[in-house]
């Protein structure tokens, strides 16, 4: 997967492509990572998370695309190991087929956010039609959770100016990621366990999809290898705070 910003308006630095799989030395104009974010909220003084991750080693487990058949056993791995992780759902044949494990997301601590309707690439959209692919999954969220997501991700990490002003004034605010997995082409559970290891690091966002094969098999020993590097597990959310990740704006580490 791959990400990139582009139709900027009259911004040419902003129109920065991402290498494949957004590595360390991609660099994005216009971006801010989660750290620099909360740095600056707690300059203002604003209190920690339940995780003060300015002083603990986090980093955000996510997974897109859900919810799906698989994800309950995910969530079962998720519970035991006691990891809270922030789930991008997409909506058509996901958050309207399975509203109860949106439910059970929320219940046991995660965090839903949007990964639009049918997953479009949304810088060829017109505001009229980024919001349908925005808005119904929204409703499904707060009708499975009681809550509306305030976290999108862009289906391929693509956006741009327009993109960002629409998502502004619905409230949302994009997250992109530091590493992935790539496990939308490999079943290869080894192959995965050992992409997320190798670029996995402090205030880093890791990328997976719940519903192929070779992913859940991965994530018990991805959890117990991180762990043992030192690191916590928190949601994207918490990984920023004390700052609220504002609307329209692209967020990356």
């Amino acid at each position: 997967m791959t990400a990139s910003v582009h139709r900027t308006a009259g911004l040419p630095l902003a129109a920065v492509v991402l290498a494949a799989g957004l590595t360390a030395c991609s660099t994005l104009t216009g971006v801010t990572s989660p750290a620099d974010a909360r740095a600056a909220a707690a300059r203002d003084g604003g209190p920690a998370g339940p995780v003060d991750c300015a002083t603990a080693h986090c980093v955000a487990l996510t997974f897109d695309g859900g919810p799906s058949a698989p994800t309950p056993e995910l969530l079962d791995i998720l519970r035991k190991e006691k990891v809270p992780a922030t789930f991008f759902l997409q909506g058509k044949g996901h958050t309207d087929k399975y509203p109860q494990t949106v439910r059970r997301m929320a219940e046991e601590g995660h965090e839903t956010a949007n990964h639009t309707w049918s997953h479009k690439d949304l810088t060829k959209l017109d505001p009229d039609q980024i919001r349908a692919e925005i808005e119904p999954v929204q409703k499904d969220i707060e009708d499975a959770t009681g809550k509306r997501p305030t976290l999108m991700r862009p289906p391929h990490g693509t956006t741009d100016d327009e993109v960002s002003a629409v998502l502004e004034k619905l409230g949302l605010a994009q997250i992109l990621w530091s590493v992935t997995a790539k496990d939308y082409a490999t079943t290869d559970t080894a192959l995965i366990e050992r992409r997320v290891l190798d670029g996995a690091d402090r205030d880093g966002i890791i990328l997976l999809h719940e519903r192929y094969a070779g992913t859940i098999p991965a994530v018990p020993d991805i959890i117990r290898a991180l762990r043992d590097r030192g690191l916590t597990f928190v949601t994207v959310s918490q990984l920023m705070a004390p700052a609220h990740p504002r609307p329209g704006k692209v967020y990356r580490p």
